[in-house]
């Protein structure tokens, strides 16, 4: 294949992977067509579909920098602050279209941050990783692939680093230097879209000491390589998907999934190899990672247009939405909403070209960003619950309100305005509960407050990156001292 897919030639794609996946104890022999992981494959597709109508070409679609070529945005490496803004613009789209994790962007920040690291690891050494790095990139943006970014470790015991583990598997480590490539064990955890995705790039997921160097590596391999093993993770209320297209599922179409990757003695030849025992220059790549993905939750003030969108509908459903508590709880919920979106664009704007010829985001305002991402979902989670009512959590199965027998009685009591659908407001109704508690809230709420690292992560990076000094000098001068 050659040049941007659309949505059908990505799922015949992944036909042809032949993963290794578990779910629920068993094999998965066909994931495309698996009813849990299908609607996660769906989101991933609307990625490739979007981009090819007119209306959302603009931010969807980018020219490579390696060929010229017009490619899918999710493959492409920010050259101008343009980018970044895009991204983030791309970003808030997709997850409004979707209404919850599309998948794709731990991949595009994982390219980007190993743009920057390769160069520099280079420049010190005299090494090609690079060239290396390049060469890979071309054959994603050829071939419009789907990459999963695989940074965080199984960690094991949080208080002893790598090499004092008493499994040293607990961090993904190099077993053995071959002639033509490296033997990796050990695992990625929350992996989200991983079965999803042609390839995964794997990378450290914390600052790696001298003694650690054996940890100190990057790659990618196709995600069917041999001694790949996926199992897929539980999510809330997953099993609904099992039972057809009922309402019940509240998005009726899309989802995401997330999997521990296991490596077990996987060969990794060396063209594919990014970083191998450079241990110095593991904070910078986890760092501009980091800074990367946490702009990319510009996705989330897009989940919460949707969210913000079904609890003015539920409001009006039940006549509410005049009263003033609740017109007052809605602008609450728009007012942190497009305040997240603000952070995404401000470290965007205030990025700056690395020596590689990559933008990165601003990292302080980065890292701001996603402290506000770990509160501010919660918060409007809270709200479109209150509004939204008990009837959210307590209401009977779509196959009660279609029984002859019991669904007159669902028809009678659940009715409000003669003007609404029954029917209608117990659609919305599943829709809040879905992306507040139910599947699509692991993406929305416990993503937004450990995805690309947890609150103290952002604490640290903020204590650390902050000009106290100048704040100080400021304010002595200006009162005399």
């Amino acid at each position: 294949m050659s040049g941007m897919m659309n949505a059908k030639e990505y799922e015949d794609s992944l036909r042809k992977l032949n993963l290794n996946v578990y779910m629920f104890g068993r094999k998965v022999e066909n994931i495309v067509d698996d009813p849990v992981i299908r609607p996660s494959m769906n989101a991933v597709a609307a990625t490739y579909e979007f981009a090819r109508k007119p209306e959302y070409e603009e931010l969807l679609t980018a020219r490579s920098h390696l060929t010229g070529k017009k490619i899918n945005r999710f493959t492409h490496i920010h050259q101008s602050m343009d980018d970044l803004i895009r991204k983030s613009k791309m970003g808030r789209l997709m997850g409004s279209l979707t209404a919850c994790c599309f998948q794709r962007c731990v991949g595009m920040d994982a390219m980007n941050a190993l743009s920057i690291t390769t160069h520099a690891i280079d420049q010190k050494y005299g090494t090609e990783y690079n060239k290396r790095f390049l060469n890979y990139l071309e054959y994603i943006q050829e071939n419009d692939l789907v990459c999963d970014g695989a940074m965080t470790d199984s960690k094991g015991d949080r208080s002893l680093p790598p090499h004092k583990q008493t499994d040293p598997d607990m961090f993904l480590h190099v077993v053995e230097e071959l002639p033509h490539g490296i033997l990796v064990r050990g695992s990625k955890a929350h992996q989200t879209g991983a079965v999803n995705s042609h390839e995964i790039i794997v990378m450290p997921t914390l600052t790696m000491r001298k003694e650690d160097m054996d940890y100190a590596i990057s790659f990618a391999l196709p995600s069917d390589t041999q001694g790949i093993t996926y199992i897929i993770g539980r999510q809330s209320c997953d099993t609904r998907k099992l039972e057809g297209p009922t309402f019940d599922r509240g998005n009726m179409f899309y989802g995401g999934h997330e999997a521990l990757v296991v490596f077990d003695n996987v060969f990794v030849p060396w063209e594919r190899v990014f970083m191998y025992r450079e241990y110095e220059f593991t904070t910078r790549l986890v760092e501009n990672f980091a800074a990367y993905h946490r702009q990319s939750y510009a996705c989330k003030a897009g989940v919460g247009d949707v969210l913000i969108g079904a609890t003015q509908t539920v409001a009006e459903y039940n006549g509410a939405e005049k009263a003033a508590p609740v017109k007052d709880k809605i602008v609450e919920m728009n007012q942190l909403n497009e305040t997240l979106f603000c952070g995404c664009i401000a470290c965007a704007a205030e990025g700056h070209r690395e020596a590689s010829g990559t933008w990165l985001v601003d990292i302080l305002l980065a890292n701001v960003h996603k402290q506000n991402v770990t509160r501010f979902p919660y918060e409007i989670a809270r709200l479109a619950q209150d509004i939204a009512g008990g009837l959210m959590v307590t209401m009977p199965s779509e196959a009660d309100f279609r029984s002859p027998e019991v669904g007159r009685w669902l028809e009678k009591y659940y009715k409000t305005r003669p003007d609404v659908s029954t029917e209608h407001r117990l659609r919305i109704l599943r829709l809040i509960e879905n992306i507040t508690m139910g599947s699509a809230a692991v993406s929305y709420l416990t993503e937004s407050m450990h995805g690309a690292g947890s609150p103290q992560a952002q604490r640290i990076m903020i204590g650390r990156l902050v000009d106290m000094k100048k704040k100080q000098k400021i304010a002595k001068e200006l009162c005399g001292i």
